[in-house]
């Protein structure tokens, strides 16, 4: 069974993703990424556009399948090893703002505090969720 997910990083650090072809969550970390299955739908959110910066960015900035395989290390440098998986990343996508779709995902409609789910790097939605972000990525 498909599952759908939406992943959490700066967008700075999904076009590194992107451009090696894979993905990591919660700075490197592996258990997260074990609870994600070859063929699973990834779709990443950005609150900023720089890591640590205060830009309120707050768009989805790519979407994807995961490859097959399990997760792996990398090397960054400085000893740094972060967890990833593959992931094949659709080319042509917009960065699609959030806003205008809070009232239309379960995840998020009717909520003020609509952001908290997103602390935990990693969260997964539903089929009726990943289409409406589809939808609103692809030109």
């Amino acid at each position: 069974m498909t599952r759908n997910w939406i992943a959490v990083a700066s967008a700075d650090h999904v076009r590194v993703g992107v451009a090696g072809g894979f993905m990591q969550v919660n700075h490197g970390k592996a258990a997260p990424l074990r609870r994600i299955r070859p063929g699973d739908n990834i779709v990443y959110y950005s609150p900023t556009r720089r890591y640590r910066a205060a830009d309120g960015l707050q768009a989805f900035t790519a979407i994807g399948v995961v490859r097959p395989g399990e997760p792996y290390q990398g090397f960054m440098g400085e000893g740094f090893t972060p967890f990833r998986r593959d992931v094949a990343w659709r080319g042509e996508v917009r960065e699609t703002p959030i806003r205008p779709l809070l009232a239309l995902l379960e995840l998020t409609a009717g909520k003020t505090g609509w952001g908290a789910p997103f602390r935990f790097g990693l969260v997964e939605i539903g089929d009726a969720d990943f289409r409406v972000i589809e939808q609103a990525m692809t030109p």
